[in-house]
């Protein structure tokens, strides 16, 4: 019975795979499980995944042996400004292999960053349109920023020296300006980037009270540690965040999706914390404004005011004089009143007194017994019909020049 070894039947398929694709092939696929060894060689996995549900449809292993690596990782990364790591789609030159040992595998001989670069900048453009579609693009910029920023939540490395640097021309400002910053570490490049600067946001959510403004900054290193900063997650989190961030991550000319999120985008950390300089700066020359406007409107209130003053001072005598003639006037009319008003109150009781008098006159006993009547008593009493009077009653008539005492006789 004919047979073969493994290894001469590895043999005769790597000898016909050889023959079926004698030349190299661009390929199109994304990146996985990115590694590289002590020697320098990148080993690494295509795959390419389904459009609608992502499920892998097709896996290689492939590889970059170290003087062809050591080439193409800084040109890819200076081309895109992406790091070379798992999770990106690249277009490679591939030649097609097969070891009898490990099988079958690709190996990478040249690299198109120009794909890479517009499939970033579709992804990027893709997380934007998701972000205004979710209504949240441009929630943080519409935050309103305090006069004074001086709490400053603080994420980034603890021992980079974009921070040391933020810290400088934070607390030692020309101008005296008081901050008082607090650090929440976080990782700044690398596949944890994400995770950890998310993490340090939800720990300053707990504290947001305590703060003004959010600084995400991070000093130097290459264009492709940035791939960390374009996440719709990340971005989500800091367009929604309750505090104005501000971001620094260090690049001129690369915009991240999380700086078109942020409130407001500086160049550097050290530019960061200029511009919170700036806003004091700016907030006390407003208050030096209000000052001087203050200042200037009271001393004009003083001085018309003061005016005033004197033309009163001025005026014075003749609004006394005019008063105290005033009131003199009006003291005589009311004396010349009081004493008419006197007289005539007197004039008015004396004529009805004597009308009185003469009433009481005219009414009197006296009066009446002069005109010839006379005035009848019995027992003091006045008699004012006969019937009152009885056989034997004794009676005194009043005359005017006397009296009569009487008996009855005949009733």
């Amino acid at each position: 019975m004919d047979f073969l070894t493994l290894s001469q039947l590895n043999s005769l398929i790597a000898c016909e795979i050889k023959q079926a694709f004698p030349d190299t092939y661009w390929l199109l696929a994304e990146t996985s499980d990115v590694r590289f060894n002590n020697n320098g060689h990148c080993y690494l996995e295509f795959i390419e995944k389904e459009e609608k549900n992502g499920n892998i449809i097709a896996k290689a292993r492939a590889y970059i042996w170290k003087n062809t690596f050591q080439v193409l990782k800084p040109y890819f990364e200076e081309k895109t400004g992406q790091s070379f790591v798992s999770g990106i789609k690249v277009l490679v030159k591939v030649s097609v292999d097969f070891n009898t040992v490990y099988g079958y595998g690709l190996s990478i001989y040249d690299i198109d960053p120009t794909y890479t670069l517009g499939d970033i900048q579709r992804r990027r453009q893709e997380i934007l349109r998701r972000l205004e579609e979710d209504g949240i693009l441009d929630m943080n910029k519409e935050l309103e920023m305090p006069a004074l920023p001086q709490r400053v939540a603080i994420i980034t490395s603890p021992t980079a020296a974009g921070y040391e640097d933020f810290q400088n021309h934070l607390l030692r400002n020309e101008q005296g300006f008081v901050f008082y910053p607090r650090l929440f570490p976080a990782i700044m490049q690398g596949e944890q980037t994400e995770n950890s600067i998310i993490a340090a946001l939800e720990k300053i959510y707990e504290y947001r009270d305590r703060f003004d403004v959010v600084v995400i900054i991070r000093g130097g290193g290459a264009s492709s540690d940035l791939s960390g900063f374009d996440s719709y997650p990340l971005a989500s989190h800091c367009a929604q965040f309750p505090l104005p961030i501000i971001t620094g991550i260090g690049h001129e000319r690369d915009n991240t999706i999380l700086d078109f999120v942020a409130w407001r985008r500086a160049k550097t950390p050290t530019a960061v914390a200029d511009y919170l300089v700036s806003l004091s700066e700016k907030t006390l020359e407003t208050l030096e404004e209000m000052r001087t406007s203050i200042v200037y409107g009271v001393t004009q209130q003083m001085e018309t005011a003061n005016t005033s003053l004197q033309k009163m001072r001025l005026r014075f005598p003749l609004y006394l004089n005019t008063i105290l003639e005033r009131h003199n006037y009006a003291v005589q009319s009311l004396t010349a009143e009081i004493q008419r008003s006197t007289q005539q109150f007197f004039q008015d009781k004396e004529t009805r007194l004597k009308e009185k008098e003469s009433f009481f006159h005219l009414s009197s006993p006296a009066y009446i017994l002069a005109k010839g009547y006379s005035i009848t008593l019995k027992d003091g009493k006045s008699v004012k019909t006969a019937k009152t009077l009885k056989n034997n009653d004794v009676i005194r008539t009043l005359l005017a020049d006397g009296e009569i005492v009487s008996v009855v006789t005949t009733c």
